[in-house]
């Protein structure tokens, strides 16, 4: 089923169409009136001698009523600009003519540019969405020297970079001053042409090769400029250190969890000199504290879930026996499966430079490594990439450093060596790494509580997601508290840990065993040598799109670097980083555009684009078009009808703005449509495609199907129904 697309509010698009209907008319009258003859230079040259008399008779008027023909032609984009430019020239002489038709071309093109804001942004907005973003970002960093050369080469026609920049945030009165500086040049030169109309034969003879070279020189000044002034910024940056005369390495990267190793890798795989330093594990927390250990845990979890339910699939329900050691042991034994794929072994046989210690930036090309015995090791290297990747947050409330606090990192071991083979487990944050364990640790037999402080579980996505987890959260005993304001946390009389909060106004007080922090994530920062060196840090260090830092040859990539801390878009952006990094001045920008992200509960949460709720917030016309995972034959079968595939498309258009799928193996049919999005292929693709019977991703084609048959051609069907009931002899 396919929801109506979100509109803007009653009378706005009206308003538009009539708006621009009312110009279209106008622009058609002058053409079919023949106004248009008035403009060119023939007719300029026959009317001088009256134009000049009335200049003499009243200057005053004269030119008050040229400043508003040329506003109004300019304005509008009609034909016959330039021919109105001479005039000035002709009529008004060199000085004044240049002041008229400098103050009518900046207020023509102003207006220009605002009618094609108001008209057109809009529409342009809905359809092109977040794809306009990096545009926008741009014109907001370099607007500026764009429109100054576009106007400063006069073989770009004015109008059409008045009705571009009307497309963009440029500000209106930046655009106004300096689209006066760069259309001066040009006006001086047609107003100095006008001074001599009785000589002038034809326009085209107005500008010379040499002229517009000139011209073109003069655009590419705004770019020289900005380069001149680009190389003192770095010379400045640079001048306090000593930049060796040679390198020892190629490529020193600091961190060895996902961003690192793929940067090391990318590296020596294209033969250059690499060093990769890791101060803790190889493989980082994904492998040793995070991915690998939590997946391993819920995969045990969901085994136990589904002998607890053993009725739905028509066998006695049975309470398993979980022995949670043993369970913890499994997971450190995939771990140990998965720990060579990471090892020093594996990386130094690739050709990896590794060294273990803690790494500290010294200069921009000096890093010194510190091993475990104290001595120290000091590098050089061209690029450098920051891969310290991101630890839990702890929250700063009252009393929490008096009670041992556990994180995604310390959870493993503590259950493992606790002395009660069950104990009861408190979790703070009701985010994905939140609902994971609290969900799963249900699973195993634990009483679990969780508290969010959020009104619901997983704010960044749709209540309804949130609805749905919190349900089946609760179906495994997990008791939740949402819109739950922590208070004052403190040791239990009886052992463990005391939670004061307060839950919809009441005050209450739980007691658990432990208490599991799971509230989000911070970027380790500390002890790299980013303070000493001056490198700008907010909750991440700060990037440039191509992930450079304040010194262009250190960069940072994954959890540190953000926005993103997801294990996958490391790997994604140190591919930049390498590349950057090794073959600079050749630089890519991040492609972020198609950020997958899972949330491994059960049903799993997958999503990738915009969600309902970003899209209304960011005010991004969308259609919603559902499939419930009961109508899909594999999850039947499966007993698995929990979920629903979810596609935010243009209104319209099957082209994907955004897609949550909320199923066992959501995020395996994710990948699906993250192919679409990123190679720009709509539903009509995907429906198109043979899809395997019964799958899960069938589900996939029906979502499609669904869309396809919302938008199915009405006329159409109703003269092919006519033209069977003809066929029949009807």
């Amino acid at each position: 089923m396919s929801s109506p697309p979100q509109e803007a509010p009653p009378g706005a698009p009206v308003g538009r169409l009539l708006a621009i209907a009312l110009l279209l008319a106008g622009v058609i009258l002058f053409i079919s009136q023949g106004w248009y003859r008035q403009l060119d230079l023939a007719a300029l040259q026959a009317s001088r001698a009256q134009l000049v008399a009335w200049r003499q008779a009243a200057p005053l008027a004269t030119a008050a009523g040229y400043l508003l023909v040329y506003v109004l032609v300019t304005a509008l984009s009609l034909p016959g600009a330039t021919v109105l430019t001479l005039a000035g020239g002709a009529v008004f002489g060199l000085l004044q003519g240049t002041v008229l038709v400098s103050l009518g071309s900046t207020l023509g093109a102003t207006a220009a540019c605002l009618l094609a804001r108001t008209l057109l942004r809009e529409p342009v907005r809905r359809r092109f969405g977040h794809r306009l973003g990096p545009i926008e970002a741009g014109v907001r960093r370099d607007g500026a020297a764009y429109l100054l050369s576009l106007r400063l080469v006069p073989v770009v026609p004015f109008f059409l970079v008045n009705l571009l920049m009307g497309l963009t945030p440029m500000p209106l009165l930046p655009f106004a001053f300096v689209s006066q500086l760069g259309m001066l040049p040009a006006t001086l030169v047609y107003v100095n042409a006008g001074t001599q109309l009785a000589q002038l034969t034809s326009l085209t003879g107005l500008v010379s090769p040499g002229l517009l070279g000139s011209f073109a020189l003069l655009g590419l000044l705004p770019w020289i400029v900005k380069l001149l002034l680009a190389r003192w910024r770095l010379w400045r940056l640079y001048r306090p250190w000593n930049r060796p005369r040679h390198f020892d390495r190629n490529l020193i990267v600091i961190g060895a969890g996902a961003a690192g190793l793929v940067t090391a890798y990318i590296g020596a795989t294209v033969r250059a000199k690499v060093t990769l330093v890791e101060r803790h594990r190889m493989g980082g927390d994904c492998l040793n504290t995070g991915c690998v250990p939590s997946k391993a845990l819920i995969s045990s979890a969901r085994l136990a879930a589904r002998l607890r339910h053993a009725d739905r699939y028509g066998l006695s329900p049975l309470e398993p026996r979980v022995d949670l050691r043993r369970v913890l042991e499994r997971v450190r034994q995939k771990v140990a499966a998965i720990t060579p794929h990471d090892s020093v072994e594996r990386y130094t046989a690739l050709g990896v430079d590794v060294r273990l210690g803690q790494a500290r930036l010294l200069s921009p090309w000096e890093v010194a490594i510190t091993a475990a015995d104290g001595t120290e090791t000091v590098l050089s290297a061209r690029a450098i990439v920051l891969a310290t990747g991101a630890a839990p947050g702890i929250p700063a409330v009252p009393g929490i450093t008096s009670v041992r606090v556990l994180t995604s990192e310390t959870l493993w071991d503590a259950l493992a060596e606790h002395h009660s083979p069950r104990p009861s487990l408190l979790v703070l944050g009701g985010g994905p790494i939140g609902c994971e364990l609290a969900q799963a640790l249900a699973q195993l037999g634990l009483s679990v509580t969780l508290l969010q402080r959020n009104a619901r579980l997983l704010p960044r996505e749709d209540p309804e997601v949130g609805v749905l987890v919190r349900e089946v959260l609760e179906r495994d005993g997990v008791l939740v508290h949402t819109g739950c304001q922590v208070e004052r946390v403190g040791p239990a009389a009886a052992g463990g840990v005391q939670v004061h909060a307060k839950v919809g106004g009441a005050a209450v007080c739980i007691e658990a065993d432990e208490l599991l922090c799971a509230v989000g994530r911070q970027a380790r920062l500390e002890g790299f040598g980013l303070e000493e060196l001056g490198i700008p840090t907010g909750r991440t260090i700060d990037t440039s799109p191509h992930l450079q830092t304040l010194y262009p040859n250190i960069y940072a990539a994954g959890d540190a670097a953000g926005p993103w801390q997801f294990t996958h878009t490391a790997a994604h952006q140190a591919w930049y980083a390498a590349v950057n990094g090794l073959f600079d001045p050749l630089r890519f920008a991040v492609d972020g555009r198609v950020i997958p992200r899972t949330t491994f509960t059960d049903p799993e949460v997958a999503r990738a684009g915009l969600s309902e709720a970003e899209a209304i917030e960011q005010g991004v016309a969308f259609e919603v078009t559902r499939f419930a995972l009961a109508e899909l034959d594999r999850a039947i079968v499966e007993s698995a009808e929990t979920g629903f595939v979810k596609v935010l498309t243009v209104p319209g258009k099957d082209r994907i703005l955004g897609v949550t799928i909320v199923a066992e193996q959501a995020g395996e049919m994710l990948a699906e449509f993250v192919l679409a999005m990123q190679w720009n292929l709509g539903l009509g693709k995907v429906m198109g495609a043979i899809h395997t019977y019964p799958t899960l991703a069938e589900a996939n084609k029906y979502a499609a199907g669904a869309w396809k048959k919302a938008h199915a051609p009405q006329r159409t069907l109703a003269l092919l129904d006519r033209f069977h009931t003809w066929r029949r002899g009807g």
